[in-house]
Order: C-alpha cells, then sequence, then structure tokens
C-alpha cells in the first residue's frame, strides 16, 4: 500500500488474518474502505480480572468495553479480540463489545464474603474512555460504584473525556480512592493523529492533567510506547510538558509488536511512513533479540542492545530533571467495608 491510500481515523488497513480461524482468505486492496463502527452487547460472568502477570504490579483490572476505537496500530490488546472470533485488525477498532452490566457485577463483587480490597486498574486492556463512552457512560457509572463502596481505582486511558467525570473524581481523591494515568507517547500534534487517531489531541491530554491536578486528583503519565525512530527523541520534551502541567509521576514502555499486532503495526507505518519504516522495524528488532515482539516476562519491558539502553537513561535522566522529589500517593482500602452504607455495615456486625 502507498502512502496517502490509507484510510483516515483508523490505524488499522486491513482485517489481517485471525490466528484461530480454521479457514482464511486475502483481501485485495481495491476491499479496502472506512468501516463504520458497531456495538454489540454482551454479557459476561465477570468484569473484575485477576491479573497474574508476573511483571505487572496491579492485581485486579477491569475493562467496560472489548475492542477500542481510538485506533493505535501497536496496541497490545489487538489479539485478544480474536478470542471472540474477530480480527486484529480493522474488527478491533470497529467492533466494539459493550458491557452494560459491568457497574451490576462489580456491585456483586465488592458483596463478595472474604474480598480483600485492591486497588482495581480501570482498563488495563481497552481504553475505557475511548468514544463509545460518550454514549454508554458505563465507566462513569463504575467510579459511582466504587465511590459509593469506597473502593480504589487507577484510571490508565488516552481521553481527556475523563474530565467528565470530575463530579465523581473529586469525592473520591478527597478519600484518597483515585489516581488517573494518562497515556501519552507523543506531543508532536501531527504525529499523534498518525499514531492514535481517535485520542484526544496532545493539548488537551495537558489540559486535562492541569484539570485534574487542580482539583487535587493525582496524576501519573505512561509515555507508551517508545518507538525508536518515531517518537524517541521526544521523552525529554514530554517528561517537561507534563511535570509543568502537574503529573507527580511517568512510567513508560519499549514498543513490541507480539503476534498479529505485527502485521498491523507493519502495514500502518509502511503506509505513513514509506521513507523510514524499513529502519524503524529494524531498531525494533535490535531491541528484541531480531524479533518485533517479546513475551518473556521482565525482559519485554526492559528491551537489549544500545537502542534500548539509550531510552533507559533518557528517562533516568527525566526522572532526575524533572520529577525529583514529587510523590505519588499509595490509594487507600481502609473505608472498603463491602457495603455501600458504612455504618448499616457496622450495625450488622454488631448484631
Amino acid at each position: 500500500m502507498q502512502n496517502g491510500n490509507f484510510i483516515k481515523g483508523q490505524g488499522a488497513q486491513r482485517n489481517v488474518i485471525n490466528r484461530f480461524d480454521k479457514y482464511t482468505y486475502e483481501p485485495d486492496d481495491e476491499d479496502f474502505e472506512a468501516v463504520k463502527t458497531v456495538y454489540t452487547e454482551v454479557f459476561p460472568k465477570t468484569i473484575v480480572n485477576q491479573v497474574k502477570s508476573e511483571d505487572l504490579p496491579m492485581e485486579y483490572s477491569m475493562n467496560p468495553y472489548q475492542g477500542c476505537e481510538h485506533g493505535c496500530s501497536y496496541c497490545f490488546a489487538r489479539p485478544t479480540h480474536e478470542y471472540w472470533g474477530y480480527s486484529a485488525g480493522i474488527d478491533f477498532e470497529r467492533q466494539i463489545m459493550v458491557k452494560k452490566n459491568a457497574p451490576e457485577l462489580l456491585d456483586k463483587f465488592f458483596q463478595k464474603k472474604g474480598y480483600k480490597p485492591a486497588p482495581i486498574l480501570l482498563s488495563g486492556n481497552t481504553d475505557c474512555y475511548q468514544p463509545a463512552e460518550r454514549q454508554f457512560e458505563i465507566t462513569r457509572k463504575l467510579l459511582q460504584v466504587c465511590l459509593d463502596y469506597r473502593h480504589p481505582v487507577n484510571i490508565l486511558t488516552k481521553n481527556a473525556l475523563v474530565l467528565r467525570d470530575l463530579d465523581i473524581l473529586k469525592p473520591m481523591a478527597e478519600q484518597n480512592l483515585v489516581s488517573v494515568s494518562l497515556s501519552i507517547p507523543t506531543i508532536n500534534e501531527e504525529l499523534r493523529r498518525k499514531m492514535e487517531p481517535r485520542t484526544s489531541s496532545a493539548p488537551n491530554k495537558l489540559k486535562a492533567i492541569e484539570v485534574l491536578t487542580e482539583n487535587k486528583i493525582p496524576v501519573h503519565v505512561m509515555v507508551a510506547p517508545v518507538i525508536p525512530g518515531l517518537n524517541s527523541d521526544e521523552p525529554l520534551n514530554i517528561l517537561k510538558a507534563v511535570s509543568d502541567a502537574g503529573a507527580l509521576s511517568f512510567g513508560y514502555t519499549l514498543v513490541r509488536l507480539n503476534d498479529t499486532v505485527e502485521p498491523v503495526f507493519v502495514q500502518w507505518i509502511e503506509s505513513h511512513f514509506p521513507d523510514r519504516a524499513q529502519k524503524v522495524l529494524n531498531l525494533i528488532r535490535s531491541m528484541r533479540g531480531g524479533k518485533l515482539g517479546d513475551k518473556r516476562y521482565f525482559e519485554r519491558q526492559q528491551g537489549e542492545g544500545n537502542i534500548a539502553e539509550m531510552i533507559h537513561n533518557t528517562f533516568k535522566i527525566g526522572r532526575k530533571k524533572f520529577f525529583e522529589g514529587k510523590t505519588f500517593p499509595k490509594l487507600s482500602t481502609a473505608n472498603f467495608t463491602g457495603a455501600k452504607d458504612q455504618q448499616l455495615r457496622l450495625f450488622d456486625e454488631l448484631e
């Protein structure tokens, strides 16, 4: 596919082959066209997932949507769409499954006997504030349940739509129940429109940090992913900008293209950056032992080689220069009782 013949507003340019399909076919280039988003209600039996990955810091996550409209070609969640019978390509961005019963499921989860509260990551797989949230407001309802039960939650998003829910976030923050992590891989707006076409603009994300900070809601920033030869020259500029806006901490990840993320990303970069596509892909391989992906625990976070080391050193400099002396609060589980009405629960225990 030649530069300029890509579908605007989408990361994937075609549906890639589902690993689990017995029969497949190769679409012609002429078959490419913009596809309208389809929302399908699904009925899961649970909404809270226990995170068992050894190198991830959270214990629980929940995702109100399956699939994501943001259109990031490198999204690690793309292959999960294949378990539902869809493609990790265009389907991942346009076939969105909606879990309308999520708030009721969360309510039941909090009432489980013996449950020991720990912060839940809201997102973790697909973005809880993607465009679908404007219509369905499932994330807002989940936050209200967390507030009702005084249960801590970490929000991870690329979207400034989080500001819509300040009326819930502010009383949560007063009880040390919420933090927001904003994903900002670039502050170059031209690049942002290509990397994550349906997310909030870079200026709007920075403004969101300012507003959240003004309302005493702690903000963490994820510079993710760092793609060598594409946005790897930006970390110091990003860290300065987000620190000035009020962010208290940051993290970052190196790009890795596992399973069917690889063909989606390769098509994307060849379409948008034909002049440097092979250079970028080779730089990624240099960090991944000659491959484009890496599934090994811990090693997948670090990468290897000179390029990876250079990126790590850049972030070390940024941490010392822009975040020294800043601390990020630990969320509280102290007021969770397993009941919405704290006094009623106390009365029941006395009985």
